[in-house]
């Protein structure tokens, strides 16, 4: 297992660029308008790496390994949550020769309702906003008055 001391971000661009210039190119899925760009990865409470990815046919959240001891040992194609601030999200196991195992939330897929690569970035960012966001606490509701209080009377 290959583990990442710093930011995967430019090895990922480097190597989905390959794949988008090679496996990719031509595919009916793939938005002409967008290019990939892996956004700056941030280390998890687990001591992984969590980011996106922008690709002509996806926007993915990704987690890289980081530490031998929590990465889970799963084959590719199996699926594990991750938790984040925000809640528990669903991953897929995946494998590139070139990055090792890694875990693959798709966000958007096929990624064509996109016009630029400016709004696929807009919306990595809002979402890796989101992600790294703890919940909104609800308030309970107010206690409603009683009618007698309602009405000035004593409770």
């Amino acid at each position: 297992m290959k583990l990442w001391q710093a930011d995967p971000a430019p090895a990922l661009t480097q190597a989905f660029a390959a794949i988008a210039a090679t496996r990719m190119a031509g595919l009916a899925i793939c938005n002409p308008a967008l290019q990939v760009e892996a956004l700056p990865f941030r280390r998890t409470a687990e001591g992984h790496w969590a980011g996106l990815l922008i690709t002509p046919w996806a926007l993915n959240l990704l987690c890289l390994p980081g530490q031998a001891s929590t990465w889970p040992a799963l084959a590719a194609g199996s699926k594990h949550d991750w938790r984040f601030p925000s809640g528990d999200y669903e991953f897929i196991v995946a494998a590139e020769a070139s990055l090792g195992l890694y875990h693959l939330c798709s966000l958007f897929s096929p990624a064509l309702d996109f016009a630029s690569h400016e709004q696929a970035r807009l919306t990595a960012l809002a979402a890796e906003q989101a992600l790294f966001a703890a919940p909104v606490a609800v308030p309970p509701p107010a206690a409603l008055p009683g009618r007698r209080a309602f009405l000035g009377l004593a409770g």
